[in-house]
């Protein structure tokens, strides 16, 4: 070679880029399993949520439905505070 300062310097950096590029593979591939391994755990909690999310709604409904013939000013609180505005449309 004509320039063994350059050829060292370059044989360095391919030495660091492979290393990088290593690097980068494995921590890919432990980031997807662990990935994959929340995937079901994620599903069930948020069935966890809905089944929790449905019993909310349905005590609510049977509050206002009793608040309906019975009134009473502190059922009437509860279920103004219970009540959120709806998230708005996505544009």
């Amino acid at each position: 070679m004509k320039d063994d300062t350059t050829t060292t310097l370059l044989n360095f950096v391919l030495y660091v880029l492979v290393i990088l590029c290593v690097g980068f593979a494995i921590w890919s591939i432990l980031r997807t399993r662990d990935l994959r391994q929340m995937g079901p755990k994620v599903q069930a909690d948020e069935m966890v949520f809905q089944a929790k999310l449905s019993a909310a709604r349905e005590l609510l409904n049977d509050v206002m439905t009793y608040n309906a013939s019975a009134k009473s000013p502190e059922l009437d609180q509860i279920i103004k505070g219970a009540k959120t505005p709806q998230p708005a449309a996505k544009q």
